[in-house]
């Protein structure tokens, strides 16, 4: 199996092709990066910017520069020594251009008589498949009938062999489908949809002929050799994840797999899957965690209060996936409901919302995972009593038939209730402190412990050491760096709170929970440029759908929000506090980058997070990055430069070269873990282990209390016996922790001449 010892994500989008990601072949190499890890490689919708709406699995994007440009970035990566690692999507495929997707526009044309029926999840039953594209039901009228297709302003659907004749309203209601107003979508439609999004159609993967059609390109790459590694996008939508990683496996058996599993802190990755772990959002929860100080949690439940934010975070949550289930994905819980027997059809409705509601995790996998199950099912009994008999119903079912229609549909929902409830509305609207607002995040658990760490990363290294780790994804709500600055917030809650109350008295948002978010990430993104905060609070406003939302629109308050940040953008005391916390934020951001590059599992650097980089959620971690820039850096470091801890950001990259480049030449040095334990009155802020008996890796934590205190002053960190040497700077190291952090506040130690 090709396990790469790191990888380096990039974005592909027409702006960045395959050509331009074969260009920093090189320069990811003597990084010391060992696999490219590319954002989807398949033809997508027209223009696409991120490449998960795929519109044919079997060719590379043209818009990427097709076969003969993917073939050339495969030799390049061969050429550097680096693998290919790539995103796949088989969940679902775009049909927002009917005419790009030939199976769905097959499908359209020929309804159940398609050869491609199967492809999608669509409930024939109910009839033709409900198209939401029209601005309301009566806008059929402007339906017209252009070069042997329907037309709908710019949209176009074929029409069936031997129904053209006549008005193209009669034309329209002769097709396998109907156009009808897109408000009607969450609640009609018929056909299974990535969230809820309806021009993403959900794809039958499961279906042995489904699976060959779409996955038969990328399993010829692997089997070339081209791609060497496939991280799985969104499983838990598929009725049998576990069944699909090994027909995955059994057709890739040399490949890295890697799946995107969001694990509740907690929760096993399931054994049965032939996986090499997660993406690594676990990871990042843990490796985020240990850089908060559980003492602030106090002050920023207090202020949240003040501010009229809620945080009761449980509550909240219920409440927003209860959101999901009665106005966002009422098809889907409907469609399940009416599989439940000798059940009224409402109690039916609201035991399948209250089930998923109550999951404690995305989802079970029956019979795997029965206790989470389980516990979904009680908690919805203890939140609605008077369904009693509709759960028991409900529970008897799907226990007695756990590969039954009715347990796969509520298991595979479930996630969709869970992410779209948590991440997608929950941690928009419980702000009380964002940097614990994260995918796989615990936002009601205010940092970890330095031995739950060390527990933590044993297990991995034990359980799953080729699992991917991450700090920054496409995903992530905002960068490591945005983060490791807001968690010095942390640290300082008092002064973070009287400041929020004088700004907020100039320049409130008539919203407390966007007030306290927007605050949040003012400081920690700072300086940043307007437009991009107004394109950001804009969507959290949206996402929080309490004022606003993508559907209905509050004006006014909209355009308030848009005016804040030319409001804030220049303030005085902003900048004051920035400066305060900018240089304990450089040191959290140095320390969670070494250890995530050290600890268990293959790091992944997300593009251009090499340097400080302050971003925020999609599409703003999406803008493009200087590599000019950092090839210049990384030449000047590469000839024994030792940079400042300055606003340059090449301090970071130091660390992450240097970090690489031994995983790269040495990597029987990444084997195994041990904590290691300072001693001392500054002891709580060194957290530090090895790695095998050669490698030790030290850093701080809590630096705004470590200087509060005095310093490190009598600490010590006693390593084994040896001449150790910190890979960072070329110096001997000493057990006197001062001295050992007196350049950078981390340390990559070595013994003797390994």
């Amino acid at each position: 199996m090709t396990v790469p010892e790191s990888t380096y994500r990039v974005q592909l989008r027409p702006e960045f092709t395959f050509t331009d990601a074969a260009g920093i072949a090189g320069y990811l190499r003597e990084l010391g990066v060992g696999a490219l890890y590319a954002s989807p490689v398949l033809d997508a919708t027209p223009g696409s910017t991120h490449g998960y709406d795929v519109v044919d699995p079997t060719r590379a994007r043209p818009e990427l520069g097709g076969e003969d440009a993917r073939r050339e970035l495969s030799a390049k990566l061969r050429e550097a020594g680096l693998g290919l690692v790539v995103d796949i999507v088989p969940n679902h495929m775009s049909v927002e251009v009917p005419k790009t997707n030939r199976f769905w526009w097959d499908v359209l044309r020929h309804g159940r008589d398609s050869r491609y029926a199967a492809f999608f999840d669509v409930d024939w039953a109910r009839g033709p498949i409900l198209l939401p594209v029209l601005g309301d039901d009566d806008a059929v009228a402007e339906l017209s009938v252009r070069d042997g297709e329907l037309a709908y302003y710019d949209h176009r659907f074929p029409i069936a062999p031997g129904t053209e004749s006549g008005t193209p309203q009669e034309i329209h209601e002769r097709q396998h489908y109907r156009l009808i107003g897109w408000r009607r979508g969450n609640a009609e439609l018929n056909y299974r949809r990535f969230f809820d999004i309806t021009n993403l159609a959900a794809v039958r993967v499961e279906d042995p002929t489904v699976f060959a059609e779409t996955h038969g390109e990328v399993l010829r790459w692997v089997a070339d050799g081209d791609v060497t590694g496939l991280r799985v996008d969104h499983p838990d939508g598929l009725a049998d994840p576990g069944g699909y990683f090994r027909r995955l496996r059994e057709n890739a058996p040399g490949a890295w797999i890697v799946a995107e599993k969001i694990l509740h802190p907690g929760e096993p990755l399931p054994q049965s899957w032939p996986v090499d772990g997660t993406t690594g959002y676990d990871a990042l929860r843990e490796i985020a965690g240990v850089f908060v100080d559980p003492a602030g949690e106090p002050g920023f439940t207090e202020l949240a209060n003040e501010l009229g934010v809620k945080t009761g975070y449980h509550r909240v949550e219920a409440e927003a996936r209860r959101l999901v289930t009665d106005r966002i994905l009422v098809a889907e819980v409907r469609r399940i409901a009416a599989l439940l027997r000798d059940v009224d059809a409402e109690q039916a409705r609201q035991a399948v919302a209250e089930t998923m509601i109550a999951f404690p995790v995305y989802r079970s996998y029956l019979p795997e995972g029965a206790a989470h199950w389980a516990a979904a099912i009680a908690g919805a009994r203890q939140a609605r009593p008077d369904l009693a008999a509709a759960l028991e119903a409900l529970d008897a079912q799907v226990r007695a038939e756990p590969d039954g229609e009715l347990a796969t549909r509520i298991q595979q929902t479930s996630g969709m209730v869970v992410a779209k409830g948590t991440e997608d509305t929950t941690f928009y609207r419980y702000t009380r402190f964002a940097a614990l607002n994260e995918v796989g995040g615990n936002p009601d658990r205010f940092g970890l412990g330095v031995e739950e760490f060390h527990r933590l990363a044993a297990e991995r290294e034990a359980g799953y050491p080729a699992a991917m780790t991450t700090l920054t994804t496409h995903d992530t709500k905002r960068s490591e760096d945005t983060r490791a600055r807001m968690a010095v917030l942390a640290e300082l809650p008092g002064e973070f709170a009287e400041a929020v109350r004088r700004w907020t008295a100039k320049h409130g948002i008539d919203e407390p929970s966007l007030n306290l978010l927007a605050w949040q990430t003012l400081v920690s993104t700072w300086p940043i440029e307007p437009a991009r905060l107004r394109d950001y609070l804009d969507k959290a406003a949206k996402e929080a759908k309490l004022r606003t939302s993508w559907t209905d629109h509050d004006e006014a308050f909209e355009a308030a929000v848009a005016a804040w940040p030319d409001a804030v953008v220049n303030d005085a005391d902003v900048a004051a506090f920035v400066a305060r916390i900018e240089g304990p934020g450089w040191s959290n951001s140095l320390g969670q980058k070494l250890v995530q590059l050290t600890a268990p599992g293959v790091p992944d650097v997300y593009q251009g997070t090499e340097l400080w980089d302050f971003s925020l959620v999609d599409p703003d971690n999406r803008r493009p990055v200087d590599y000019a820039a950092r090839r210049e850096l990384l030449a000047r470091i590469a000839e024994g430069e030792l940079p400042e801890i300055d606003a340059s950001g090449a301090a970071k990259l130091l660390v992450v070269h240097k970090a690489l480049k031994l995983r790269q030449e040495h990597p029987a040095l990444f084997r195994g873990y041990r904590p290691l334990r300072a001693e001392g009155v500054a002891a709580e802020h060194c957290l530090a282990y090895t790695r095998s008996p050669d490698l030790a890796v030290a850093v701080t934590r809590l630096p705004v209390g470590l200087e509060a205190a005095g310093g490190w002053r009598d600490t010590v960190l006693p390593l084994p016996d040896g001449v150790w040497t910190d890979v960072l700077t070329g110096r001997d190291a000493t057990p006197d922790v001062a001295s050992l952090f007196d350049r950078y506040p981390v340390a990559l130690l070595v013994r003797g001449d390994a």
